[in-house]
């Protein structure tokens, strides 16, 4: 196998066992996002004379038998929301495009201590904001499966990066699904944990633990080791539980991932969480994948939680993210900001504080109501996604099956439904859907059991790659390699 193609876990085990330097390793991935970067666009900003010396500085370690970390030698991509020294953190924004990192955000720190090798940032749109990665810095990131259609976002580049062999891990962030959507969009795994396993430190709304930064891979395994090496006791994160110097969540039982017995599992299955509007192909297709593996759990039941309010919260909460910098923003520079960042100040600014004491209240009833629901069931199991990937010109869904959208984001309902109640939520690549694109399904376990999330869909992993319609689908490298530039794209730059 081509060292860019080896998981994460397959690679730590030859670098360590000296079948594989870091150097080759770093050289292949180099090798292939030239090959196959200029057709998609994910990556964005690199040094691959920097990357080179980190991998030379790692091997070296290595050789002179240095305690290695849990990612020593492994390459990274970074999403452009997150600071890299030396790097530019652009947000996606205009504003920002000369904005260059003067040091490493406390996450990356991390990471670097584990041993990664820094490959670059990867694309996002404005501010995260919005499920189709493109903006008027970097332009699109297209989905190597389909050039013409959309990666997904915020975490678009990561994942694309990610699928095509660029890298084998990524840094992601998911507010309404960020992680979870793009991921499911291009065949790869995405996991937003529950609040205070990976810190947000750099957060404005620290109490409103909405987003949360998260590993991307191709399997379980390499997202759970990701993990690992993600999780820290920052007290300047208030969900960070840290009791004498240690986060409540144990890195090192991330490392290697127990077992979990697929036979005794509840699991509920829904389509729509009884308020989304999913497309009927995506609801055929869940159907369908449903019928290959639903018969191993103890029990499978067609049910959801009570999610009534979940969208009138998630709008409100949403747009208080909104109603800090992004209003100044939109005040002082309103030429040099898009349409969903415009869309969400405008959203923000119309709510009262008694919409928000409502929404805080409606969100707080949800989150009991999922409690309850879990007394009676393991896991749920859901498609990540609403719609099947479109056309990246469109900046967003604006109908599902000519049902309109409230807002740019409602479309991306499936996967806030778990943001809203802090449960753990994982994408797993499940396949292809009916236009024979990526499928993913997105597990949900209990609040604070996220170790066991990860386990049980590590099973369901090793189950899914012995049934062909269900295995993780492979990207056409070689198509890509002789596709044009998608900078040549009429609609490349900007925001259609």
């Amino acid at each position: 196998m081509i060292p860019c193609d080896l998981s994460a876990t397959q690679a730590r085990r030859l670098l360590s066992s000296k079948q594989l330097s870091v150097v080759e390793l770093a050289e292949s991935c180099i090798a292939r996002a030239e090959a196959v970067n200029p057709a998609v666009n994910a990556l964005v900003s690199y040094n691959h004379d920097l990357m080179l010396t980190q991998a030379r500085d790692a091997q070296r370690e290595i050789d002179q038998g240095k305690p290695l970390g849990v990612l020593h030698g492994l390459p990274l991509c970074v999403k452009d929301m997150v600071d890299v020294v030396g790097f530019p953190t652009t947000y996606g924004s205009e504003l920002y495009a000369d904005n260059i990192a003067t040091s490493d955000d406390p996450m990356i720190t991390q990471l670097r201590q584990a041993g990664v090798v820094i490959m670059g940032k990867t694309n996002n749109p404005e501010w995260s904001a919005g499920g189709n990665t493109r903006n008027a810095v970097y332009g699109v990131t297209a989905n190597p499966f389909d050039l013409s259609r959309s990666a997904g976002g915020s975490s678009g580049g990561s994942a694309v990066a990610v699928a095509c062999g660029m890298a084998p891990l990524a840094t992601g962030s998911d507010t309404g699904g960020s992680l979870r959507s793009p991921a499911a969009f291009n065949g790869v795994v995405g996991f937003r944990p529950s609040p205070g396993v990976v810190p947000g430190s750099q957060r404005s709304l620290a109490l409103l633990p909405l987003s949360t930064s998260g590993p991307m891979a191709r399997t379980v395994a390499d997202t759970a080791l990701m993990l690992s090496a993600m999780i820290r006791p920052d007290r300047r994160d208030p969900w960070v539980s840290v009791v004498e110097e240690k986060s409540h969540h144990n890195p090192d039982s991330y490392t290697h991932l127990p077992s979990s017995d697929l036979s005794s599992a509840r699991v509920a299955v829904t389509h729509d969480f009884g308020f989304a509007i999913t497309e009927s192909l995506i609801a055929e297709t869940f159907l369908d994948k449903l019928h290959r593996f639903g018969h191993v759990f103890a029990s499978l039941e067609h049910t959801h939680p009570d999610c009534h309010g979940a969208d009138r919260a998630f709008s409100v909460l949403r747009g208080l993210l909104f109603s800090g910098h992004h209003r100044e923003l939109v005040r002082n520079h309103p030429s040099k900001v898009g349409p969903n960042i415009k869309a969400n100040v405008k959203e923000g600014a119309s709510f009262s504080a008694l919409d928000v004491v409502e929404a805080m209240n409606l969100q707080t009833q949800i989150y009991r109501r999922w409690q309850t629901f879990f007394e009676r069931h393991d896991f749920i199991i859901a498609p990540t996604t609403t719609i099947s990937p479109r056309n990246w010109h469109e900046l967003y869904p604006s109908e599902i099956d000519g049902k309109p959208m409230e807002s740019y984001y409602h479309w991306l309902s499936m996967a806030y439904a778990s943001t809203l109640v802090g449960h753990p939520s994982i994408t797993l690549p499940a396949g292809r859907d009916l236009n024979g694109l990526p499928f993913g399904l997105q597990i949900i376990g209990r609040r604070g059991e996220d170790l066991a999330t990860l386990a049980f869909a590590q099973e369901l992993e090793a189950l899914f790659n012995t049934i062909p319609e269900l295995s993780r689908p492979q990207v056409d490298t070689k198509s890509l390699c002789n596709a044009q530039p998608l900078s040549f794209s009429e609609g490349f730059l900007g925001f259609g």
